[in-house]
């Protein structure tokens, strides 16, 4: 398999504060593809993108699933690499700002790696790290 791009498909309670939330962060918006169920955002270039839907909405077209509580359980921890371990620590305040949660401040681990884990307004984890 080569897929030309993937789609994430997550589940949030409010769509107005999932954009507000990434827009702050400077992620570009899949205009396209944003509507009163959805709102997209460009994750890496062109080639990945994350959909967050409405958790009603996804769970009827995706029947018979149902998504658990992101405060509670992991779905799944995306990684976003930085530059440089500055970079690290800026991307930490910005989190901050937009209103996102430090699960775990920056710090260096293992041989080479600095990063931090950050939930958003919904939960959702992201494991930010240079190495």
């Amino acid at each position: 398999m080569k897929p030309k791009m993937i789609w994430a498909n997550l589940a949030v309670a409010d769509l107005e504060r999932t954009q507000k939330f990434y827009t702050e962060l400077g992620f570009k918006p899949n205009n396209p593809h944003s509507s009163n169920e959805l709102v997209s955002f460009f994750m890496a270039g062109n080639e990945f993108i994350i959909h967050f839907f409405l958790k009603n909405i996804i769970e009827r077209n995706l029947k018979p699933m149902k998504f658990g509580d992101p405060q509670s359980f992991n779905e799944i921890i995306f990684t976003l690499s930085a530059e440089n371990k500055e970079q690290v620590d800026e991307w930490a305040q910005e989190v901050k700002k937009a209103g996102g949660t430090i699960v775990s401040e920056p710090e260096s681990f293992g041989e080479n790696y600095y990063g931090f884990v950050f939930a958003d307004p919904d939960g959702h984890k992201f494991n930010v790290f240079f190495m």
